[in-house]
C-alpha cells in the first residue's frame, strides 16, 4: 500500500482510453450554448425595448456564456491510463493514481453507467472514460484494462511474495 499523498508512478503508459459520445455531445453543448449567449448579446441591445441594457451587459452575457460553455467542457476531461505501475483515472476535476497492489478488479457491473476499479474494503473508483454509451469502445476499453490488471497485479503479487516478511512470527523474541 502507498501512503496517502504519496505520488504513484505509472511508467510507461500502455492503454489511454477516453470516451467517444460524451465529448461530442460536450463540445456540441458548448458551441451552442456560447452561440446563444453572443446572439442574445447582440440582440438585446434595442432602443426602444423599455430595458436599458449597455455595452458592459453585452460584454457580461458573452463572457458568461464562455464560463458556461467552459463548463460544458469538463466533460470531455475524462481518461484512463495505465502502465507497469498503476493506473491514473481522471475525471472531471479530479485525478487519482493507484498502484496495481491496490487494484482488486476491474468491473463493469450490469445497470451501471460507468466501469469501476473494485479496491479494498468494499470500495470502488468509478472510471467515467469508459461508459456504457459508448459500447463497443468501452468493452474493448474494459478488456485490455482487466488483461493489464492480470498481468501487472500478478507482478506486485509475486514482487511482494519474494520480499522479506514483516509478520510477527519472524520477529526475534517470540
Amino acid at each position: 500500500m502507498t501512503a496517502p499523498g504519496e505520488p504513484v508512478d505509472i511508467g510507461e503508459v500502455e492503454l489511454e482510453v477516453r470516451p467517444v459520445r460524451i465529448r461530442w455531445v460536450a463540445w456540441v453543448l458548448a458551441v451552442f450554448v456560447f452561440a446563444l449567449f453572443l446572439t442574445g448579446a447582440l440582440l438585446v441591445y434595442v432602443e426602444n425595448s423599455g430595458f436599458n441594457f449597455r455595452f458592459a451587459d453585452q460584454v457580461a452575457m458573452v463572457v458568461l456564456g464562455a464560463i458556461l460553455a467552459g463548463c460544458a467542457l469538463l466533460f470531455t476531461r475524462p481518461r484512463l491510463r495505465a502502465g507497469p505501475g498503476g493506473v491514473e483515472v481522471r475525471a472531471t476535476i479530479l485525478t487519482r493514481r493507484l498502484p496495481w497492489s491496490e487494484v482488486l478488479a476491474v468491473s463493469f457491473p450490469d445497470g451501471t453507467q460507468f466501469a469501476r476499479l473494485e479496491l479494498p474494503d468494499d470500495e470502488y473508483l468509478t472510471v467515467s472514460a469508459l461508459q456504457a454509451v459508448d459500447r463497443g469502445h468501452a468493452a474493448r476499453g474494459v478488456s485490455a484494462l482487466r488483461r493489464l490488471h492480470a498481468r501487472h497485479h500478478r507482478v506486485d503479487a509475486d514482487s511482494r511474495a519474494d520480499s522479506p516478511s514483516d509478520s510477527p512470527s519472524d520477529s526475534p523474541g517470540r
